[in-house]
């Protein structure tokens, strides 16, 4: 059982940047690949980012959709059972609420095969 639990959402103007991050409760939380999901109002819940699980000597692979590449990096520290989503150059399209997830493999979160979810975190881009 892995509890994830979102912080760092908010309000920022076009262009700017801002960090969440999710931590995980739960002695498993090492083992799962992560990633980041965003829902705007009326849309789907949609595939941001994932990072495999890494090892001691490697950070972990990550993929991030067409629509954030170049501007959001996802990252994760297994020491302190969090996972992070750095976001730059936002735009207003960007608004939406942000879920973390943790899965088994990048590909089952890449395709939402999810085995749990954050509660999601509101992030805000005012043009």
């Amino acid at each position: 059982q892995v509890t994830l639990v979102e912080s760092g959402g908010g309000l920022v103007q076009a262009g700017g940047s801002l960090g969440l991050s999710c931590a995980g409760a739960g002695r498993t939380f090492s083992s799962y690949s992560m990633g980041w999901f965003r829902q705007a109002p009326g849309k789907e819940r949609a595939f941001v980012a994932v990072i495999s699980p890494g090892t001691t000597v490697s950070p972990g692979s990550t993929v991030y959709a067409d629509s954030v590449k170049g501007r959001f990096t996802i990252s994760r520290d297994n020491a302190k059972n969090t996972v992070y989503l750095q976001m730059s150059s936002l735009k207003p399209e960007d608004t939406a609420v942000y879920y973390c997830a943790a899965g088994n493999r990048p590909a089952d979160i890449i395709r939402t095969r999810i085995d749990y979810w954050g509660q999601g975190t509101q992030v805000t881009v005012s043009s």
